[in-house]
């Protein structure tokens, strides 16, 4: 309960298997032990505010889960977030048993997350941390960013409706008040970020959800790919999607239907290749007409060593 503001009983009820008259038996025998739950009709269980029961156990499976997530946290974010999780990462190893602290310092070994390919920031990259807040207290943030199509840096005052990872970058997404319009912002890109303590009007903007399933008219870097893959080739894609700006997939019959997010096209095309015939690139013509080029290429490259020999 102490999770979110509000449970609701079928919530507790699925949580642990249990009926929701175990649900109702037992918050009346906590509330008769003095813990200060509420309740709102219709909705659920609420902890009022200022009463606190801090964790005092955890598993040596929600240990090991924690050490995976950081790994994953150390290669996938920034300076901000690293340190706020390892912070809470200490925290937890402090109320650990000493065989489940031995556990945990022994399994680090055991587990490595490396990019698909690793490129050193133009930026200190320490934002996300700052824009998460910005994002949910709907305050609008100025910041010095370098454009990378562009090659030049310039102020923009934007407000954020979130964060999206992909091609092996995280991205705000924000409505730029500078050129009246939605954009992307590699956030490693960003230079300088300030908190303005302006508030902004959500209503009107989009949500983050919505201005990814409709490629919002004026990104410049992220373009859409759907692409269907035989199953037999599917199998072999892995984890690999992901460094091509993987979204979703769907099952079409004895096909499989994945759609990509990527401001890397021609890399992308590049990586389809290998799959030959198993692979049909549905949309747009524009990446139809790289993989041509490519072939194209390739067949004149041979023919040439052909001649030459």
């Amino acid at each position: 309960m102490q999770t979110k503001r509000i449970v609701k009983a079928e919530e507790i009820a699925d949580r642990f298997e249990i009926s929701l008259r175990t649900v109702y038996r037992d918050v009346k025998a906590l509330m008769e032990a003095g813990v200060p739950i509420g309740s709102e009709a219709g909705k659920g269980y609420f902890i009022v505010d200022g009463y606190h029961l801090p964790p005092v156990m955890f598993t040596q499976e929600e240990g090991s889960a924690m050490l995976f997530a950081g790994k994953l946290v150390e290669k996938m974010t920034d300076h901000s977030i690293r340190k706020a999780f390892e912070s809470a990462l200490l925290k937890i190893k402090a109320v650990l048993n000493e065989s489940e602290k031995d556990h945990l310092e022994n399994l680090q070994s055991y587990i490595e997350v490396r990019k698909a390919w690793q490129e050193e920031p133009p930026f200190a990259n320490h934002f996300l941390t700052s824009i998460q807040k910005a994002a949910v207290d709907k305050e609008v943030i100025r910041i010095e960013y370098s454009s990378s199509y562009m090659d030049e840096i310039t102020w923009r005052e934007v407000e954020p409706i979130g964060l999206f990872f992909y091609s092996n970058a995280w991205h705000l997404i924000a409505w730029c008040r500078l050129r009246s319009g939605y954009r992307d912002f590699r956030t490693d890109r960003i230079k300088t970020l300030k908190m303005t303590g302006v508030k902004f009007d959500p209503r009107n903007l989009l949500s983050l959800q919505e201005y990814l399933a409709t490629i919002v008219q004026g990104n410049r870097e992220m373009e859409k790919v759907e692409v269907v893959f035989e199953k037999s080739h599917a199998k072999y894609i892995g984890t690999t999607k992901y460094a091509y700006g993987f979204v979703s997939e769907e099952e079409v019959g004895a096909k499989v239907k994945i759609t990509f997010l990527t401001a890397h096209m021609k890399s992308l095309c590049k990586w389809l290749l290998m799959f030959g015939n198993g692979v049909k690139i549905e949309s747009p013509e524009k990446a139809k007409d790289i993989i041509s080029g490519l072939l194209e290429e390739l067949n004149y490259h041979y023919q040439q060593q052909t001649i030459a020999q």
